[in-house]
């Protein structure tokens, strides 16, 4: 078995252009990191900054909504506009956006205009992911899907975790502390997306990465805007027969949900409970939980495409839930900070080896046409599900982030998402005579570059 992993791996790496695509989504990602590091720095750790559980579920709403409510329309664009244009013009965008955001954190302004112009930032990372997991398709066979999405989603967490540690590390040894050190921080990321748009233009054709057949163009404000109404209907009305992806993208929204109580919880105890007075230590213990998360990544990816072909995509997610089901009161009721980082790793481990079978059912059942619609209403889902949590739990959860209550709620919940997934997806894959990941090869077929 392992030499079946070995050697899918070296024919995933093998494809030239999947490595360039691979490489697009590290530039990106690792620079998402250094970014989101400052933005993490000037306002969760800022003395100056109350960071009470209101607040701190605000920001996440602040920055994510926005974006999430509109996310099934900016999957349309992906359909209808070559997302190889759509990867460097997004790409440019945040790297201009970037540069008033660093004088606002440099003046310690992070008011309306600092919110909305992060917001622009985030918000078109997201499509960029969602536009290159629609495109991988485009680089690899159709049997080297799963493969593919691990090293990808992998490698894409680990540059991201990568990022927020050089940024860290910087911080530490050669940018002051404040305000100017956060802002010279971020004035990097617009070097790394510049990088990145510049490959993916060098490295692919303009219809290269698809989609295959774009729709027609309709001119006109109000014939754009009828084309996106009657596009997503018809999206969600795909997603409504691909039955297996639809059920995988219900469970992982409830996967995010309780994810966003634990890291509301994981947030406060490490700025509030465990820092004490000094905060100048926070970023430096959270980098140990970044590495448990870097960590768990990375065995969710070498352990998930295996055992999803060995016992079946849905009986692995209904496992990893189950896990965290059992881990969390075990590990997490002492709240300890050694005891939480074994927490941290299995939670992403579970998070990361459900997205990749996620990512391979959408992209087996649902046609190139409508995919990018698809992965947009699940990056949709998946963002507007952790927001949620992190809302109701704010209501809840103590100021230094100790709840047993709360913890043993989000125990059982995934208990019953395990529960609950098993029963639904097991009927559906008997109904459907096959597991609803290992699905017959050659359903898409696709050419090696």
């Amino acid at each position: 078995m392992a030499d079946r992993r070995t050697r899918n791996l070296r024919n995933v790496l093998a494809v030239p252009a999947f490595r360039r695509l691979l490489a697009v989504r590290l530039g990106g990602q690792f620079t998402d990191g250094v970014f989101q590091a400052a933005l993490a720095g000037s306002v969760l750790f800022n003395p100056d900054r109350q960071a009470t559980p209101t607040a701190i579920a605000f920001a996440a709403a602040v920055l994510v909504l926005p974006y999430s409510l509109v996310g099934p329309f900016a999957g349309v664009l992906l359909d209808r506009w070559s997302r190889r244009t759509v990867t460097v013009v997004t790409n440019l965008v945040r790297a201009g956006v970037v540069l008033p955001i660093s004088a606002l954190i440099f003046l310690g302004s992070e008011g309306p205009l600092f919110f909305v112009a992060t917001l622009v930032v985030i918000g078109l990372g997201r499509l960029l992911l969602s536009g290159l997991s629609a495109a991988t398709p485009h680089v690899v066979v159709d049997q080297r899907l799963v493969t593919a999405n691990a090293v990808s989603g992998t490698a894409g967490s680990v540059a991201y975790s990568l990022g927020l540690g050089c940024a860290l590390l910087l911080l530490q040894t050669v940018f002051p502390a404040g305000n100017a050190g956060y802002a010279a921080i971020a004035l990097l990321a617009p070097v790394g997306y510049l990088i990145s748009a510049a490959l993916v233009r060098v490295w692919f054709a303009r219809d290269e990465l698809g989609p295959d057949e774009a729709l027609p163009h309709r001119p006109g404000l109000a014939g754009e805007a009828a084309a996106v109404v009657r596009g997503m209907v018809d999206g969600v009305r795909h997603l409504g027969q691909a039955r297996g992806a639809a059920y995988a993208m219900g469970v992982q929204a409830g996967f995010r949900l309780l994810f966003g109580v634990l890291a509301l919880a994981m947030l406060l105890l490490y700025r509030n409970r465990f820092a004490g007075e000094d905060l100048d230590g926070v970023p430096a213990q959270l980098g140990l939980v970044f590495a448990a998360g870097a960590a768990g990544v990375l065995l969710a990816a070498a352990v998930t495409p295996t055992a999803a072909r060995r016992v079946g995509g849905w009986r692995w997610v209904a496992g990893l839930l189950a896990a965290v089901a059992v881990v969390l009161p075990v590990f997490g009721l002492p709240f300890d900070p050694l005891l939480l980082i074994v927490v941290v790793l299995v939670v992403n481990v579970a998070g990361h080896g459900i997205k990749i079978v996620v990512d391979t059912m959408v992209q087996h059942e649902c046609a190139d046409a409508f995919r990018g619609r698809v992965f947009a209403v699940n990056d949709t889902a998946f963002n507007l599900a952790y927001v949620l949590g992190m809302v109701v739990a704010s209501r809840f959860i103590p100021d230094d982030g100790r709840s047993p209550a709360l913890l043993g709620v989000a125990a059982a919940g995934y208990g019953c998402l395990a529960v609950g997934y098993a029963v639904v997806a097991g009927r559906w894959a008997r109904k459907a005579g096959d597991d609803i990941i290992a699905l017959p090869v050659g359903t898409m077929p696709v050419v090696e570059r």
